[in-house]
């Protein structure tokens, strides 16, 4: 195990990217469960803080230490067989391994080739397959979970809830969602999304499917939102999503992706021969075996207004280029505007039930701010990007998204879907689930943890 105080090398480890800074007095490397384990006792018997972090691509804040000690899972880094990893392990790392031999792990958040697999279970991630796919929780069969006593416990589905740990009762919104709690059945349930809270995940056993014979991407460009949208609910209607219980799909896209008219200006700016018509687009991807019934989807893609004669079908490489090259020019663009106004952007990760995707859409697009609209529509699940350009805009854009955010909540929405609550979001957890949520999740926090060792701070705090 290593134990590092130089201060050089912890300066290293004391952010994430939500752009806050913390300080610890001492950084922590253990390599299996059973040194986890012992630095855990440490802490608890000296009542020392203990922050986990990984590899720091959070947007919340929750790997950001407030004192104490750090805890990195960075050599917690081998990959045992194709379903059993550590938790240190990149989960791109992971996915190329086991696409090798012929087998697929469906999550995929937009950092995957920069985040720990660890790191996925503790906020529950996701991505654009888990339109089809769902988050990180339906692919994880067991963990080996370090709990706050310092007791190692390996977790499935058939481990119950020990009778004396009080769990909260409440139902989370009917939406994509990442915020607070699981109102588990199971103990493996209860520590996937709990936010190294309740536990530090050492290791994780997996379920994977067959790679797919073929996948097609779309990029398909729209001169009305409102018709992208409608051709969406379509979409929707007759995808196959094992985790909602949905079938006889017979298009069956696996990721519906949107992007609007401020992310096609940036698209612009890098890719030539964009239809002058277009104010918002879709990226669309389906797998399939043999040939694909192209007909079925121009049909749909026709009946909305599509703008059919500019789509972009990667069915080959060069094509595959071109598609990735469009799909690249948001975020970079976005990173662009950020570096030139010399201030963060504040993005959201909120989702709603079908029924509030228009309304919360309009409140988007008409926020007074430069912004970029993107993401995973499929689920109702867009992240805005504000960017500010000076200070007096950065704190109008945090108070524009905490209105933004209980208009989802209003809507029966989630005020986080795949980030997680961290540190920045735990006001918005309350205003989500109320006081008396936020007290049972206090309690079993407490009966687990009783000097607040792990992770002070994330979700919510130990007092109001």
């Amino acid at each position: 195990m290593d134990l590092i105080t130089d201060s050089e090398i912890i300066a290293g480890y004391l952010t994430d990217a939500s752009n806050t800074t913390g300080y610890a007095d001492a950084l922590l490397r253990p390599r299996d469960a059973q040194e986890v384990s012992s630095i855990v006792k440490m802490c608890q018997q000296y009542s020392i803080p203990l922050t986990v972090t990984a590899q720091r691509t959070s947007t919340t804040g929750g790997p950001v230490p407030e004192g104490g000690w750090l805890l990195s899972t960075e050599l917690l880094n081998r990959i045992h067989s194709q379903n059993e990893v550590d938790a240190g392990v990149l989960m791109g790392e992971y996915q190329r391994f086991t696409e090798s031999k012929g087998l697929l792990f469906p999550p995929d958040p937009t950092s995957r080739n920069e985040c720990t697999i660890g790191a996925a279970i503790a906020c529950n991630a996701s991505g654009a397959r888990s339109f089809r796919y769902g988050p990180t929780r339906s692919w994880i069969e067991a963990v080996e979970v370090v709990l706050p006593s310092g007791e190692i416990m390996i977790a499935d589905r058939t481990t119950p809830i020990p009778s004396t740990w009080p769990m909260a009762h409440w139902s989370p919104p009917s939406v994509k969602t990442a915020a607070g709690y699981h109102p588990a059945e199971n103990v493996l349930d209860l520590m996937i999304g709990q936010e190294g809270t309740l536990g530090i995940v050492t290791k994780a056993w997996t379920r994977l499917i067959d790679v797919p014979s073929e996948v097609l991407g779309m990029i398909i460009y729209f001169a009305s939102v409102e018709n992208c949208i409608a051709c969406v609910e379509s979409l929707r209607i007759g995808a196959h999503r094992p985790h909602v219980k949905r079938t006889d799909g017979s298009l069956n896209p696996r990721a519906i992706e949107y992007f609007d008219h401020h992310s096609i200006e940036l698209i612009r700016q890098r890719v030539e021969d964009l239809p002058h018509e277009a104010v918002c687009g879709l990226f669309v991807e389906v797998e399939h075996e043999g040939e694909i019934d192209l007909d079925a989807w121009f049909e749909v893609f026709e009946r909305h207004e599509a703008l059919c004669d500019d789509i972009i079908a990667a069915e080959d490489e060069p094509s595959r280029q071109k598609l990735y090259q469009i799909r690249h020019a948001i975020p970079a663009g976005v990173n662009e505007i950020v570096v030139a106004n010399g201030m963060p952007k504040i993005g959201t990760d909120f989702s709603v039930p079908d029924t509030g995707l228009r309304e919360m859409m309009d409140s988007y697009a008409s926020v007074p701010m430069r912004h970029i609209l993107f993401g995973h529509i499929g689920d109702n699940h867009l992240h805005l990007n504000l960017l500010p350009s000076s200070k007096e805009e950065l704190a109008h854009a945090k108070d524009l998204y905490r209105e933004l955010a209980l208009q989802a909540v209003s809507l029966g929405g989630t005020v986080s879907a795949e980030h997680g609550i961290g540190k920045i979001k735990r006001n918005l957890l309350a205003d989500m689930v109320g006081s008396s949520v936020i007290d049972g999740f206090r309690l079993l926090k407490q009966h687990l943890d009783p000097n607040w060792i792990l992770c002070r701070g994330v979700l919510f705090n130990q007092k109001d």
